[in-house]
């Protein structure tokens, strides 16, 4: 089964992320559905327990702004390791729209990304196609890339205050 980093432990990711161009019925496991799916039919998928929505990193959360509040599930896609617009898209999530959920980092990302996507208000990582580098280090700690710096300047979404302020 495919890892989860979630809590700063690695867990079982038993959510299945349907393609962009998805359409028909939905599985009976939990899922992430497309935005443009879930806006064509969001009014039949009212269990937010089992139904998530992704982004890919070329649409905006302001498409479906009125419906985050309802969501418990939401993911970003990150086409790209070299691609930084998933970063601005869930800061405007958990900063504009407040969305308290889980925010799911899924797509291509490397060990070295976790702890600036932590920073954005990712709080869980999709494992399934992050980049892992030398095959020789099959136990590495993904964790420790969440604890990279003991010391952060700028203020982000888990500590708003810069470092002049906590001082």
């Amino acid at each position: 089964m495919p890892k989860l980093l979630k809590d700063k432990s690695l867990v079982d990711n038993g959510w299945q992320v349907l393609p962009k161009d998805f359409s028909g019925s939905l599985p009976d496991a939990p899922c992430f559905v497309p935005l443009n799916y879930w806006l064509a039919n969001k009014e039949s998928l009212q269990n937010p327990d089992t139904i998530g929505v992704w982004l890919d990193a070329d649409q905006e959360p302001e498409k479906f702004a009125g419906d985050i509040e309802k969501l418990r599930h939401l993911a970003v896609n990150f086409p790209s390791f070299m691609d930084g617009r998933g970063f601005s898209i869930a800061r405007l999530i958990r900063e504009r729209y407040q969305f308290t959920g889980e925010l799911r980092a899924i797509g291509h990302i490397v060990p070295d990304q976790l702890f600036y996507l932590s920073r954005c208000g990712f709080d869980a990582f999709c494992l399934d196609a992050l980049s892992l580098g030398d095959e020789a280090e099959p136990h590495h700690q993904l964790e420790d890339y969440l604890a990279a710096f003991s010391v952060t300047y700028q203020a982000c979404v888990n500590q708003e205050q810069p470092l002049f302020r906590r001082r």
